[in-house]
């Protein structure tokens, strides 16, 4: 009997980990977070480099549409810059990739817009593989990834509209929330453009069932919450979405852990990071060097450059290891993001430094998002009150401490 207690709780365990897993959202300020970072990320080096935009992906640039059509054709990436060579159809890309981005930066129908975000992403870098860094790959990654999370629970325009409808069906005693007109337009308009793409046989294979079992999927989740919001098949699909998002939170963790490793023990085996010197070499670059000056004091330091060089190495390969230590986690977590900023200036490199922090934000505390969460409305605030809270920010500070409540118990991770 005694041998069945250590089982029985074991199994107990294993059951609570399990609803823990299927009935909450997991780590919703996280999310929120690499939506944000990664979205303004890409928003800001597209908006830098419109005026150059024709070079990098369009009909000007050097890796022109046939050689781009012949390596597609290889490897069966997803673009639809392949859809067309015209100049009118590149421009139409570019804005959507834009304009998506914004959207999903403030957090706009965040099923929608991810997917059109990853689309923007996938278009412009699979059209010239050959000008992107390390930065461009994580976006790449992380756009994939975020369309399987439930992203806009909190700081997003979604959360907004849907404490406003639950505020309004609560003073007007009604048991259902008001209809929603704008997400079934804009998915009668996505499918319709889906249809035309299909009948004209740009997609195939895995992406058409891809970008079609997306488009099902959300009709059948707003049709069910339509008919039956309390419903069993509503819940059901509730628990896969939750799945889906937690799984992707997941992946979105072991991805980054992964980069670090593997950048850390490619690093180990180079001669140059062996004998302390590889940072060095980057200082004296005119590419990397935005700051001659700084980067000429910098590099006359010869132990600044060791411990530097050595400092990168070790957080590098120690990090993934230290995720079950919290102390331990925080201060290397912070060690990376301010040496990602030294790298933004010092090296010239804004967009990868970005990239890096954003897919670094996983990591960050709950409590800390929680606290930055309510110091952005009380800086808004004092900022265009003056005499003090103004009746709608006093509105947002609420529902901001009722979300805080909410995922107080589903804080991850810690």
């Amino acid at each position: 009997m005694t041998g069945g207690r250590p089982i029985n709780r074991f199994g107990s365990q294993l059951a609570r980990g399990i609803g823990h897993v299927s009935g909450s959202v997991l780590g919703p300020y996280q999310t929120a977070v690499i939506r944000i970072g990664f979205a303004a990320t890409w928003l800001l080096f597209l908006l830098r480099e419109f005026p150059h935009r024709q070079e990098l992906y369009g009909p000007d640039g050097p890796w022109n549409w046939d050689m781009a059509q012949q390596l597609v054709a290889d490897n069966d990436a997803f673009t639809a810059l392949m859809w067309s060579d015209g100049r009118l159809w590149f421009e139409v890309v570019y804005a959507v990739a834009v304009i998506s981005s914004a959207l999903l930066l403030l957090g706009w129908r965040t099923r929608t817009t991810s997917v059109l975000f990853m689309i923007g992403v996938l278009s412009l870098q699979n059209r010239s593989i050959f000008m992107g860094d390390g930065g461009d790959n994580v976006i790449h990654l992380m756009a994939t990834y975020l369309v399987f999370t439930r992203c806009g629970q909190v700081w997003s325009l979604d959360a907004r509209r849907a404490a406003r409808a639950r505020a309004a069906a609560a003073e007007e005693g009604s048991p259902t929330e008001p209809v929603d007109r704008v997400g079934p337009v804009l998915w009668w308009v996505l499918g319709l453009g889906l249809s035309v793409v299909t009948f004209m046989g740009e997609l195939s294979g895995g992406w058409l069932l891809v970008f079609w079992g997306l488009w099902l999927i959300q009709g059948l989740w707003w049709a069910v919450g339509r008919r039956a919001p309390g419903g069993e098949a509503r819940m059901l699909l509730d628990v896969v979405a939750k799945l889906a998002h937690n799984a992707a939170l997941l992946v979105i963790m072991v991805e980054a852990c992964l980069i670090y490793a593997t950048a850390g023990w490619y690093k180990i085996q180079g001669g140059r990071w062996q004998d302390g010197t590889a940072v060095y070499y980057p200082l004296r670059l005119d590419s990397f060097s935005p700051w001659p000056a700084l980067s000429e004091l910098l590099a006359s330091h010869g132990l600044m450059i060791m411990l530097v060089t050595y400092g990168t190495v070790a957080v590098q390969v120690a990090f993934p290891f230290t995720l079950f230590n919290r102390r331990v986690k925080n201060v290397l977590l912070a060690a990376m993001i301010f040496e990602h900023a030294v790298i933004a200036v010092i090296l010239g490199l804004p967009f990868f430094s970005l990239a890096m922090i954003a897919a670094d934000s996983v990591f960050l505390p709950t409590s800390f998002l929680r606290r930055l969460g309510g110091w952005a409305p009380r800086a808004r605030g004092a900022l265009f009150s003056r005499g003090g809270k103004v009746p709608a920010q006093r509105a947002a500070d609420a529902e901001a401490a009722t979300e805080s409540a909410e995922h107080a118990r589903v804080g991850f991770p810690s």
